[in-house]
C-alpha cells in the first residue's frame, strides 16, 4: 500500500471515529438556523488549506484543513505538518480532544503516557485527553504528520502561535503562550515547570 492510499485511509477512519462519536452523543431538533451553519464540504490538495507559520523557533509551517472557521466543521478539526529532522512538539496534554496523529513519512520518536517508542511511516498515535504527549523527529529525513482532533478548541492555539504564511512571525512571550494555552484547552510542560525568558 503507497502512501497516497494509506493517508486516504487515515482520513476515511478518521470521518468513521468520529461519525460513531456523533452518533453516540444525544441530538436535539435541528433549527432552520443550525442547518444554515451547517459545515461546507471541502476537496482540498495537499498544499491547499490554511497555510500557518510558526511564531516561535525552529521555524516550520503546518496546514489547518478542516476548523469551524475554515469551513464551519462542529465536530473536528484535521490538519498536517512536515516536521524536518530534530523537530519536537514538546510534552503537552489537551484537556479537552482526544487526538489521532498519523505518520504519513519518515521516523518519530513518541513519549504518549507511559509508553515510548519510535514510530514510522504508516504509524498512528491514538492521544486520549489529558495523556502527556511529545513527538520528536528521529534520523535525516523529513516527517510528513496528519492529525485530527475529535472536537473543536486546539487550532485557536495552532493560530494563537503561528501567522498567516505571508507574515512575518515574532517570538511569542511567556504571557502570550499561556494565552495561546488557555484558548487551545492544552497545557505544555514547559511553560509549567521552566518558562522561557
Amino acid at each position: 500500500m503507497n502512501s497516497t492510499s494509506i493517508g486516504k485511509a487515515f482520513v476515511l477512519a478518521s470521518v468513521v471515529l468520529v461519525s460513531i462519536s456523533i452518533s453516540q452523543t444525544p441530538t436535539q431538533p435541528v433549527s432552520a438556523s443550525a442547518s444554515e451553519a451547517a459545515a461546507k464540504p471541502l476537496l482540498l490538495e495537499k498544499n491547499e488549506g490554511e497555510a500557518r507559520i510558526w511564531r516561535d523557533p525552529p521555524p516550520g509551517e503546518f496546514m489547518l484543513k478542516v476548523t469551524p472557521q475554515n469551513n464551519g466543521s462542529h465536530h473536528l478539526v484535521f490538519g498536517t505538518e512536515d516536521m524536518h529532522p530534530g523537530d519536537e512538539i514538546p510534552l503537552h496534554k489537551h484537556l479537552g480532544q482526544d487526538e489521532i496523529v498519523y505518520i504519513e513519512a519518515g521516523t518519530v520518536h513518541v513519549h504518549l503516557g507511559d509508553q515510548e517508542r519510535d514510530l514510522h511511516a504508516g504509524g498512528t498515535v491514538f492521544i486520549p485527553a489529558h495523556t502527556w504527549v511529545s513527538i520528536k523527529v528521529v534520523g535525516d529525513d523529513t516527517a510528513s504528520i496528519a492529525f485530527v482532533f475529535s472536537a473543536p478548541g486546539f487550532e485557536n492555539h495552532l493560530r494563537c502561535v503561528s501567522v498567516p504564511a505571508n507574515e512575518k512571525p515574532t517570538p511569542t512571550t511567556l504571557e502570550e503562550r499561556k494565552k495561546c494555552d488557555h484558548e487551545g484547552n492544552v497545557i505544555y510542560k514547559e511553560d509549567e515547570q521552566s518558562p522561557k525568558p
